[in-house]
């Protein structure tokens, strides 16, 4: 196993470990202390269990320990799949000692999360994320939930996993896509508060590209310490943790009314990012030069920066009102004073979204 990179979530009482390195889903001592009851139950999706869910079996075989394999996609991150978790974990026999364990990506992760937080009003759950979208994003936190046909996340709760395990050999096996999408979500770190990290991903974007191993290790352990600094100062999103959607609101409105079926999360949030530069822009609050810079590296990693077409920027007006940060109706968007300068703002003119949205 190649060098591990050791990280916490510190949240008192309930704080976490994070482990990032190769070869982590193959320590079978490590897997068996994070289960310490007699119940496991693992949620993974069919593109991942023919790679991974022997390897994680074997190591609990010890255990009471089933397995859960459910279409991929994020159309199935629904309150009917919540609903087939929940019956896998009454089937186990799941106690109040049980854990869930999410083997997968971020709908995996999400999904798995929200039923372990409900299932006796709350038992253990490890994520074991298996794409960089969630190594560096959804598995770090708490936040899980499903979503609706109205919109994206809107059923959920905020429930901290045990330990996050990160095995960077599961990258391997990554759809280049997926892994383009990912590297979306690293980029976010560094626009919205570390202009030296967005530096360091310019000069390393080709790397990236290349899957090389010490570059994305090191992109994931910053990715996952920004995060982890800010889910300790406020973890249930009153304040700064807002900062980490910054084009989120954007690319959930594009997610959302596209049905969930055309770009991926992080594709949506790549044109989210962009789109909320520009408005930054538009409004005079940052400097053309940052957005222009934001937009080239997102190409750079073969991303998408405009709306796809086909889209009503009304339609997507009308999504965006309902994001999880709106209060009464009223948008609130992450936008930035330029590179490294995220902010909350209110009262932003819907007229100026539509025209950013339009251009």
């Amino acid at each position: 196993m190649s060098a591990v990179h050791e990280l916490r979530v510190e949240l008192g009482a309930r704080a976490y470990p994070i482990r990032i390195g190769r070869g982590l889903l193959g320590d079978a001592a490590a897997l068996r202390a994070l289960v310490p009851g007699r119940h496991a139950l693992v949620v993974t999706d069919a593109h991942v269990a023919p790679h991974y869910l022997a390897t994680v079996q074997a190591a609990l075989s010890e255990k009471n320990v089933k397995a859960l394999v459910l279409p991929p996609g994020e159309q199935e991150k629904t309150l009917a799949r919540f609903g087939e978790v929940m019956a896998a974990l009454a089937a186990l026999g799941a106690s109040r000692d049980a854990t869930v364990l999410a083997l997968g990506g971020g709908v995996v992760g999400d999904l798995a999360g929200f039923a372990a937080a409900c299932w006796m009003r709350g038992v253990r759950f490890v994520q074991l994320p298996t794409t960089l979208l969630a190594m560096v994003d959804s598995s770090v936190g708490g936040k899980t939930a499903v979503d609706l046909p109205q919109g994206k996340n809107l059923v959920g709760a905020f429930h901290q996993p045990a330990a996050v395990l990160a095995d960077t050999a599961t990258l391997d096996t990554l759809p280049e896509r997926e892994l383009r999408a990912g590297l979306a979500e690293v980029v976010k770190y560094g626009a919205l508060g570390d202009a030296g990290f967005f530096a360091w991903l310019e000069q390393n974007a080709d790397a990236l590209v290349a899957r090389d191993a010490d570059a994305l290790a090191q992109a994931i352990a910053a990715s996952c310490a920004c995060k982890a600094g800010i889910v300790a100062r406020d973890e249930t999103e009153q304040g700064e943790r807002m900062l980490l959607n910054l084009g989120h609101t954007f690319g959930h409105a594009i997610e959302t009314e596209q049905g969930y079926g055309g770009l991926l999360h992080g594709e949506a949030v790549a044109v989210g990012m962009v789109l909320a530069a520009r408005l930054s822009a538009d409004l005079g609050r940052a400097p053309w030069v940052d957005a222009a810079r934001l937009a080239a590296l997102l190409e750079r990693l073969g991303l998408p920066t405009a709306v796809p077409p086909g889209l009503s920027p009304e339609a997507l007006l009308a999504r965006m009102r309902l994001d999880k940060k709106a209060l009464s109706g009223e948008l609130r968007l992450v936008l930035w004073r330029g590179l490294g300068q995220a902010e909350v703002v209110d009262g932003v003119d819907p007229g100026a979204i539509l025209a950013v949205l339009a251009d």
